[in-house]
């Protein structure tokens, strides 16, 4: 269903009670009864996924599966599957174990992937079909951010080291992630999706001045080549020095910002802008993951109390909530949210 993404970004900052937009996909194996290696797999099974999540949940957008491997796999790095757990990256596809210049040449030889590589295309068909499926709330596909799929490539410890020792060659690993990954966003736009959740997690790891050169920058020309009035974007970074690197963030010109546990919610919100959107950040490994329904109401209502004060917020995951968690506490992140509006 087409929207005007630009009046859902208005409405969502202006409403006094505002739904919970928490990163929620892959807990549909359970309300499925399949894998994560079955999920990832078939476009069906994505889809049909996608709206047993909308129909247990209230929440105020559907969210796509955030496989982080995916785009790497595109570019031909090993990746490790499972039944249980997300797909991960598990080598660099440029060597960690050669000179520098035989680096820089292999950086040049990489080829951007077409879209429809690897699993690409069954992630932009299960967008499609579930758009049929979903018309209560806007739908969101998931993409990874430029540097985070740069440091899969280059190797994501080595990838921080080579920003200081070889920049260049980084640079242009990033120029031909950011190429694909545009294109990769433009073919979820073709088939219908109301916008993206770009995670560029690994940026967090940045200083302020490298977070603005090797991520804040590409990250702008990705938002300004794919958001328009019908299709908005979400940047997710989870990092522990995104509470200083605010500034290229919110510098990229998304419709709205989506933090980590690992930064304190409440600070991000004092610094924030108040026309700027800001979601985040109860814990998915140990909150969702592996906490109870008690423990995950008290820290809702604790980061809600927190930042509700703030016109701007929106309570949210995290990050990713991971496959095996107990929807007895995912439901019990939501009925907390309804308490908590309850109030008045």
């Amino acid at each position: 269903m087409k929207r005007n993404m630009d009046q859902w970004t208005k409405d969502l900052l202006e409403a006094p009670v505002k739904k919970a937009v928490p990163v929620l996909s892959f807990p549909s194996i359970q309300l499925l009864g399949i894998t994560v290696k079955e999920l990832i797999n078939d476009s069906d099974l994505q889809a049909r996924g996608m709206k047993a999540v909308a129909d247990r949940t209230d929440a105020g957008a559907a969210v796509s599966l955030m496989d982080l491997s995916l785009e790497a796999e595109c570019f031909g790095a090993p990746i490790r599957f499972s039944d249980d757990e997300v797909p991960t990256v598990t080598g660099p596809v440029i060597s960690t174990e050669v000179e520098e210049d035989e680096r820089m040449a292999q950086a040049e030889a990489l080829a951007v992937p077409e879209i429809g590589a690897g699993r690409t295309q069954i992630y932009i068909d299960a967008i499609g079909k579930v758009m049929d499926m979903i018309e209560d709330r806007p739908v969101f596909a998931g993409v990874i951010g430029p540097f985070s799929l740069a440091g899969r490539l280059l190797d994501v410890t080595q990838s921080l080291i080579y920003c200081y020792e070889e920049p260049d060659m980084v640079h242009v690993v990033l120029e031909k992630c950011t190429q694909f990954i545009i294109k990769y966003i433009q073919e979820y736009k073709k088939v219908g999706a109301n916008g993206v959740v770009i995670a560029e997690s690994l940026a967090g790891l940045l200083s302020p001045a490298l977070a603005q050169e090797f991520s804040g920058d590409y990250c702008k020309r990705i938002v300004e080549a794919v958001r328009d009035e019908s299709f908005a974007v979400i940047f997710h970074n989870c990092g522990n020095t995104a509470n200083i690197t605010l500034e290229s963030m919110f510098s990229n010109g998304a419709n709205a910002y989506h933090f980590g546990n690992a930064v304190d919610m409440a600070e991000i919100m004092e610094k924030a802008p108040a026309d700027i959107i800001c979601m985040g950040n109860v814990d998915p490994a140990g909150e969702f993951r592996n906490g109870t329904p008690e423990s995950i109401r008290a820290k809702t209502l604790e980061v809600m109390e927190n930042c509700c004060k703030n016109k701007n917020f929106v309570i949210s995951s995290g990050c990713d909530i991971p496959p095996l968690s107990s929807w007895d506490n995912i439901d019990a992140f939501f009925a907390a949210v309804d308490e908590f509006y309850a109030r008045g």
